[in-house]
């Protein structure tokens, strides 16, 4: 059963506890170092390709909710999630929610490319092929998803594949655009 912990906001967090931003900075890098990201946590930032060849940095998207899912053409589930993720894109605006499916297949866009025009996926694929960034979040099975909010705060850490249609799925995401 996946629980949801929430925490005040960063700003109210490091007000309340008068953690300074330098010590901020630390945390986050020790949890990179770590390689292990739990709710809670400030999701560490990074910058992945997309099939464009483009940069896309997770700190560009400050003050969207984002879906951070890793995954792979050859995971099943994974394959299976897609459809359902790219619906939920669909629902929701630009200027509030964002998701970012971090391929970790090797072969990056020659993978990557005809699996997202067979499946008329619309939201950006980043490519993770060294599987560095998907480390450093501690996502050793796929798929793995994590749901940072507004500020940047890893929320939920979700294990395999999900229903993203699901009424809990929606919840999920519009708690976290109120917050």
């Amino acid at each position: 059963m996946n629980r949801i912990i929430l925490i005040a906001g960063l700003g109210s967090l490091l007000m309340a506890t008068g953690v300074s931003p330098v010590a901020f900075a630390d945390s986050a890098a020790s949890i990179a170092q770590r390689g292990v990201v739990r709710s809670g946590d400030p999701a560490p930032n990074f910058q992945l390709r997309d099939m464009e060849g483009r940069i896309v940095s997770l700190s560009d998207l400050r003050g969207k909710v984002v879906l951070l899912n890793f995954w792979a053409t050859w995971c099943g589930p994974c394959r299976v999630e897609m459809p359902a993720m790219e619906r939920l894109y669909r629902t929701y605006d630009r200027k509030d929610f964002e998701i970012l499916a971090v391929s970790t297949d090797a072969q990056g866009v020659a993978v990557t490319r005809p699996f997202q025009q067979e499946n008329r996926l619309t939201f950006p694929i980043l490519h993770d092929a060294d599987f560095r960034v998907g480390l450093s979040y501690g996502a050793r099975t796929l798929p793995m998803t994590f749901m940072v909010d507004r500020q940047g705060i890893v929320r939920q850490h979700i294990f395999g594949a999900r229903d993203w249609e699901a009424p809990e799925a929606h919840q999920l995401i519009e708690m976290l655009m109120k917050s």
